[in-house]
């Protein structure tokens, strides 16, 4: 809900994390980020009705701290999206889809139907430019080249372009403790990374999740000044399968905010 030509913002989140999917720290970041832009955000939310009062669109809600009305200019529901697959005639052609409309493919992205792929949004395997991008390269090197490329091969990697920006890679903190794994973790601050200090971009913070077996890298989570690029040296490093300690006795350039990761990695602490 917002106002044309005015700052006024409210977004209203019916579960308890703006960001569902990500970890806590990193969700309440970044609605701290949007607080002090003057957005607000409602989270628990449930919406009782919508109305019109003049030239307003009035949201009537049931939150946790009581009822109350939101009026605004502009309503905009994000209820998730579909692929677009309806009309492209699958049931004529035999291709299988899931109860969400998405096209099934196997690990090289054919489908049911011999001589048929499927790439990009289409087939629920990423819904990125990148991992679209990545679907052609498997099936274009398997085809051609005779390779034998999967996309369980590839490890979850997008970013988040908020103001700071968000990179993320492999497994977040919430899935590495519900793996019960013996796992390390390294967080670092970006106030205390001096190329973000000298930008005066200091928002966010930097954290990596380590195998404490193995000693490959898990995953990890950069929000903050360039965290969508630094985030390529740890997913480089996981598709590497090289142990950590291989990025913590790099030697990186100064100043940058990628040569904090070998002092994070030098600071694991048990999960």
């Amino acid at each position: 809900m917002y106002r044309r030509f005015g700052s006024e913002v409210t977004i209203v989140e019916i579960g308890s994390r703006l960001i569902p999917r990500e970890d806590e720290d990193v969700s309440q970041a970044v609605a701290g980020f949007l607080d002090r832009e003057g957005v607000h955000v409602e989270l628990n939310a449930k919406c009782l009705n919508l109305s019109k009062r003049g030239d307003d669109i009035v949201m009537a809600l049931d939150c946790e701290d009581g009822k109350r009305e939101i009026a605004g200019s502009h309503l905009l529901i994000a209820t998730g999206r579909r692929p677009n697959t309806d009309d492209l005639g699958l049931d004529r052609a035999g291709i299988k889809q899931d109860a969400r409309g998405y096209i099934e493919v196997d690990d090289e992205l054919r489908t049911n139907v011999p001589g048929v792929w499927a790439l990009g949004d289409c087939n629920g395997r990423g819904a990125f430019t990148h991992t679209s991008w990545n679907d052609f390269e498997i099936v274009s090197a398997n085809l051609l080249d005779g390779d034998h490329r999967k996309v369980s091969d590839r490890i979850v990697a997008y970013a988040l372009y908020t103001d700071p920006p968000l990179g993320r890679a492999g497994m977040t903190e919430t899935e590495v403790r519900r793996s019960g794994r013996r796992a390390l973790m390294a967080k670092i601050a970006m106030e205390d990374v001096s190329r973000a200090f000298e930008k005066g971009e200091t928002e966010g913070f930097m954290k990596v999740l380590v195998d404490a077996e193995s000693k490959q890298i898990l995953g990890a989570s950069f929000l903050g000044a360039s965290g969508d690029e630094v985030i390529h040296c740890v997913l480089d490093t996981m598709y590497a399968k090289a142990p950590y300690t291989v990025v913590q006795r790099a030697m990186h350039i100064h100043p940058t905010v990628a040569e904090f990761i070998p002092t994070m990695l030098g600071d694991l602490a048990p999960l």
